[in-house]
């Protein structure tokens, strides 16, 4: 039971990680953007390629898993998602389809459409027993990452003059502007740090989810359910989310494996029912 419970708490610090940078965008930023699985392939896909055909050790590999997404992010956000910040929601869900299944199909002509293999160093492999816990040495290193970024990110934007700079830009960007901050700046700052995030979160997933073209499409549905489930106006609510979804999912799949994924979709429309604001948001 308990081996369970800690797995499913790795598993879900990987969809917080996976999920934080689309919480950004969509709670704070009031933007939809569905493309967010793309950058967190492309993560993986970084990692993968550096591992399996230039032989760098995976750790090293990490760095460039959230700089080369973030920078990606920072591109399509000055040239293309800026113009769309402004339109409607349903304007950002399809041009933000759209980019999804371009970038599917451009890893698939590229990579193309097997699994990508990652083999993670020996010393984070196996497994030891803890107080009578066998203890994954793997997921235990995710926690510990995750706990890090957690950490970092509720200081940055509660503790920061950038956090309270961004609250204040995603208020009222008009006054943000006539009180002296780049709104734009900082737009295009958030929006690369989370596509970094994802991309980190692709990486780390990599070994653990499983990393082919289909990977955003795969997992969009598990990223807005943990945004969803937590709500859109902290970092608290889909982190405290992702515990709970990832729990709930490893525990569904050992008990009664039969149901699959099933369980996760009936905890969230049971607590969508109870609270269609979001577990930790509270009602506007």
């Amino acid at each position: 039971m308990l081996t369970i419970l800690f797995d499913g708490m790795a598993y879900g610090m990987l969809l917080f990680v996976l999920a934080c940078g689309l919480a950004v965008t969509l709670g704070l930023m009031n933007f939809v953007n569905l493309a967010h699985g793309a950058f967190a392939m492309a993560g993986g896909y970084v990692t993968a390629v550096l591992m399996n055909r230039y032989g760098v050790p995976f750790l090293l590999t990490l760095p460039l898993a959230f700089l080369v997404p973030a920078l990606a992010g920072l591109v399509l956000e000055r040239t293309l998602y800026k113009q769309l910040y402004t339109r409607s929601h349903l304007d950002q869900v399809l041009f933000s389809i759209g980019l999804v299944f371009m970038a599917v199909a451009a890893v698939d002509y590229t990579m193309g459409s097997q699994q990508q293999m990652i083999r993670i160093p020996t010393w984070l492999q196996g497994r030891v027993e803890i107080l009578g816990i066998q203890v994954g040495l793997y997921r235990s290193f995710i926690i510990a990452v995750c706990g890090v970024l957690v950490v970092t990110l509720q200081f940055i934007l509660t503790r920061t003059r950038f956090g309270s700079r961004l609250r204040a830009a995603v208020d009222d960007p008009r006054v943000a502007r006539g009180l002296g901050i780049n709104v734009s700046v900082i737009f295009a700052a958030t929006f690369a740090v989370g596509s970094g995030l994802a991309g980190l979160g692709g990486a780390l997933g990599a070994e653990i989810l499983g990393l082919d073209p289909t990977f955003p499409l795969k997992f969009m549905i598990y990223f807005l359910i943990v945004v969803t489930v937590g709500g859109t106006t902290s970092i608290t609510g889909p982190f405290l989310a992702s515990l709970l979804l990832g729990i709930a999912d490893v525990a569904g799949k050992y008990y009664v494996p039969s149901l699959g994924a099933f369980v996760i979709y009936t905890l969230m429309i049971v607590v969508l029912v109870l609270r269609p604001q979001g577990l930790f948001a509270r009602a506007r």
